[in-house]
């Protein structure tokens, strides 16, 4: 269903504005403000609490990404209760979709990103940084990208079969791919490009993006992995967003959805990070997801389905993937 709201809704703009705005600024402001007070202390003293805070960052880290993960979730329940209110059912259910969609397809996006950071051997305390920035540059990319997408749908109804044969390439690619062991740096594209601009050094510098040896400038790990990562994103954004215009081709609905689902996508991935390969039917699960929603765009010129009932095909396939997933880590540890 096409709406109105890019040009009427403003009071619901503002409220998202808002959300994510304060949000970020409690998120990402206070990391800043403990950095500063930690570097106006002396050195010794500040390798000492270091190496303390490093001995405790994955509990730390997981508390914290646990609380973030209900804070985000709940805003995004809390703006859905918006939409509810100033628009009406299905319009929130639209968002819902979108939403549940973006995030389940980013889960596996999580793993490409923990095969960056093990590649590039980042420590744990330095992740947070590249995924800050990551997450920020990707809001700015995806949003041309689906007023884009948005804009084609409106003026060429033929490119729902584009959309569609591009989800349907990317599950038939995600079911006879092998999972990979580890990145190949120097052979990586975002690499590549990177190397045309500034020259890399593959040693860490803290958590710094650059350094600079004998007068030259170089590009740390840590600002190659941000790369590899922005380059990742863009090319996950073209098989997810198109998961979404299937949904909705609301460019308020696709885009709030789709800010919502990455603002969780850093908490969430510290959250998971250390149960990953405990997910083992979440790469069948999200194959199956794109294959509905590619025949259910190739369809819709024929036979509408309903969006209630998509709603609740997502949650089966993604629900009976966690209920697999629990089953089997049990049985695991039962043989052991």
């Amino acid at each position: 269903m096409e709406s109105n709201i890019l040009n009427n809704g403003y009071s619901l703009w503002v409220f998202f504005s808002i959300f994510v705005g304060i949000s970020l600024a409690i998120d990402l402001g206070l990391i800043g403000k403990i950095k500063s007070i930690k570097k106006s202390k002396n050195l010794q003293k500040h390798a000492d609490e270091q190496q303390k805070s490093q001995a405790q960052t994955p509990h730390h880290q997981f508390k914290l990404a646990l609380i973030w993960t209900i804070v985000w979730i709940s805003l995004a329940g809390l703006f859905a209760g918006l939409i509810f209110i100033g628009i009406g059912y299905d319009i929130m259910l639209e968002f819902v979709a979108g939403y549940t969609l973006e995030k389940s397809l980013s889960v596996d996006n999580m793993f490409v990103f923990l095969l960056i950071f093990s590649s590039l051997g980042i420590p744990y305390i330095y992740q947070h940084k590249v995924l800050s920035v990551g997450i920020i540059s990707a809001i700015a990319m995806r949003i041309p990208l689906i007023l884009v997408g948005t804009s084609l749908l409106e003026s060429f109804h033929w490119m729902i079969y584009v959309f569609g044969g591009l989800l349907l390439l990317t599950a038939t690619r995600m079911l006879v791919q092998k999972k990979e062991k580890k990145i190949e740096v120097e052979k990586n594209i975002a690499v590549r490009l990177l190397r045309k601009f500034v020259p890399v050094n593959l040693e860490l510098n803290g958590d710094k993006f650059f350094t600079r040896k004998n007068g030259i400038l170089y590009a740390t790990p840590m600002l190659v992995a941000l790369a590899i990562i922005e380059m990742t994103d863009l090319v996950f954004a073209i098989d997810s967003i198109p998961a979404v215009l299937a949904v909705t081709a609301d460019p308020f609905i696709v885009i709030t959805s789709n800010v919502f689902a990455i603002l969780g996508l850093r908490s969430l991935y510290f959250l998971l990070a250390g149960m990953m390969e405990k997910f083992y039917y979440l790469k069948p699960a999200l194959t199956t997801l794109l294959f509905f929603i590619g025949f259910k765009m190739i369809v819709s010129e024929f036979y509408k389905i309903p969006l209630s009932v998509s709603l609740v095909v997502i949650f089966v396939i993604l629900g009976s993937a966690v209920l697999l997933s629990i089953i089997k880590v049990r049985q695991i540890k039962i043989r052991k």
